[in-house]
């Protein structure tokens, strides 16, 4: 598989595209109004211990309180799932009481697991982690764990060995894949930078008043760098000269074989038009997504998880049914895997495939779909097996707000819905505000504005039901047009107040 990376530096944002074999893989984007804090460490108060939630509220100077669960304050399995930043943790486990570990008011050091997502403030951890080009430093205990995607034997005993002579006491470290076949200078110098780095913060932490960010977590385009920029990577394009020599001049001190690979875009047209990656980023906002054998997704959010519905559409296959539902569902798999990445979409996801009557192919639709998911960096846990009512159920990872979060706002007119009343349904609220109207004030003489096309039904469509109306209620209305409404809002002015008295006997 040929992987590249695009680097867009733009005025307002940077962006960085990752492309598979020419299709894009992954998005990032990054705005200064919107910055990544994942991996950052505050100092932070206190405010609030939960007993009953087994968790706590931390005061780091965000809009909203950070969350401080039981389970991210004692060291728990983290090296059970050497690899993952927080491990696979036990639903069963036993934690000890919160109260007894915190207390409102105390001072704690914390780290962001994840962003601010909706009206949820930041997930924390006080159990920290720096994260270096080869290894993950985590301060306490004294473990060492390896990558799980590092799967040779001999080698995960290599590096087991390599890292437990070079550590220090009281720390913990995880190697990371990109470890793979690095030497004994290479681990010392990223260990050496790690400790540094931690004896910083715990100084800077000691200096300053809480709630304070005590130490930031590179950038978007530098951690990219250094957590993705591997030998697995071919090339790396960037539009901006003075990143491409940033970016070199870091890759001569940690890998001066991948300086090579680093290109500078020097032409007028737009790095993301001419490797089509524009267009490819729109597409991931639709909610429908077409398959290249005519079948789609339709993908649809909600707060409590995402609904995936897998649709034959288009596709023409062979005449059995059962096959034909089969390669949809397959090649359905792969594009779901591909687009929840590429949307960075986390939390509960439940996905409808096509009916299969024969179990042999339902179980190859779910190994198909847990083997897509294996390249993907984020935590996933899948069902292993459809449902009764044909449902697969999964979850990923949640770090951050996905791509629709980033690129959207929830529509003014809908709130968020998708759908709008329509002009019969407005005609009828109209209808029963007059009522309401008449039966309080015995007010006859309105002014009535809303949206042209309403005006447009009302006059031409229903005519009759608005005389019956004005016979029922005695109402002397003025139908006026309003393009600042919208097609569901309207507008009552009385003409006796000379003001706007729509909300008075709006429900």
């Amino acid at each position: 598989m040929r992987t590249e990376i695009f680097i867009n530096q733009g005025i307002h944002e940077s962006r960085i595209a990752i492309l598979e074999d020419g299709r894009l893989a992954e998005i990032w984007v990054e705005r200064p109004e919107a910055e990544r804090t994942v991996g950052d460490i505050y100092k932070g108060t206190v405010t609030a211990v939960l007993p009953g939630l087994q968790a706590a509220f931390v005061e780091i100077g965000h809009e909203r309180t950070a969350f401080l669960q039981v389970r991210d304050m004692v060291e728990v399995d983290k090296f059970e799932g050497e690899g993952s930043r927080n491990g696979r943790r036990s639903r069963h486990r036993s934690y000890p009481n919160i109260q007894n570990l915190i207390k409102k008011g105390e001072k704690v050091l914390v780290q962001i697991t994840k962003e601010p997502i909706g009206t949820k403030g930041a997930r924390v951890t006080t159990q920290l982690s720096l994260p270096g080009r080869f290894m993950v430093l985590i301060p306490g205990g004294n473990r060492v764990g390896v990558s799980r995607k590092i799967s040779n034997w001999n080698e995960r005993k290599r590096l087991r060995d390599l890292v437990s002579k070079i550590k220090p006491d009281d720390y913990s470290v995880i190697v990371r894949t990109e470890g793979r076949n690095q030497s004994d200078r290479e681990f010392k110098r990223d260990m050496k930078q790690l400790v540094k780095n931690y004896a910083r913060l715990l100084k800077t932490s000691k200096k300053v008043t809480a709630p304070s960010l005590v130490h930031e977590e590179m950038g978007m385009t530098s951690s990219v760098i250094r957590d993705l920029f591997t030998d697995n990577v071919d090339r790396l394009v960037v539009d901006n000269k003075e990143l491409f020599k940033e970016i070199t001049t870091y890759l001569r001190q940690v890998s001066p074989e991948l300086r090579q690979r680093v290109e500078y875009y020097r032409e007028r047209r737009p790095i993301f038009d001419a490797f089509n990656v524009e267009e490819e980023i729109e597409k991931a906002a639709n909610r429908t997504v077409w398959m290249r054998r005519g079948g789609a997704l339709v993908i649809d959010y909600a707060e409590a998880g995402t609904f995936i519905d897998v649709n034959s559409a288009r596709y023409v296959g062979s005449d059995d049914q059962e096959e034909n539902n089969l390669n949809t569902n397959i090649e359905a798999a792969r594009e779901i895997s591909r687009q929840l990445k590429l949307r960075d979409v986390g939390g509960i996801i439940v996905i409808d495939f096509i009916d299969m009557n024969e179990e042999r192919n339902r179980k190859k639709v779910v190994e198909r779909l847990v083997e897509e998911f294996k390249k993907d960096r984020a935590k996933v846990s899948i069902c292993s097996h459809v449902s009764e009512f044909g449902l697969v159920e999964m979850t990923r990872q949640r770090v951050r707000p996905n791509l629709l979060h980033t690129h959207s706002e929830p529509c003014t007119l809908c709130n968020g819905t998708g759908r709008i009343l329509g002009p019969d349904t407005t005609l009828t609220r109209i209808e029963r505000w007059l009522q309401r109207s008449y039966a309080a004030t015995r007010e006859k003489r309105y002014v009535l504005k809303v949206h042209p096309d309403v005006a447009a039904y009302i006059l031409e469509n229903r005519e009759e039901r608005l005389k019956s109306l004005r016979k029922a209620t005695k109402a002397r209305l003025q139908v006026e047009t309003d393009t600042t409404l919208g097609p569901q809002d309207y507008r009552f002015f009385s003409n006796k107040r000379s003001l706007d008295v729509t909300a008075e006997f709006r429900v």
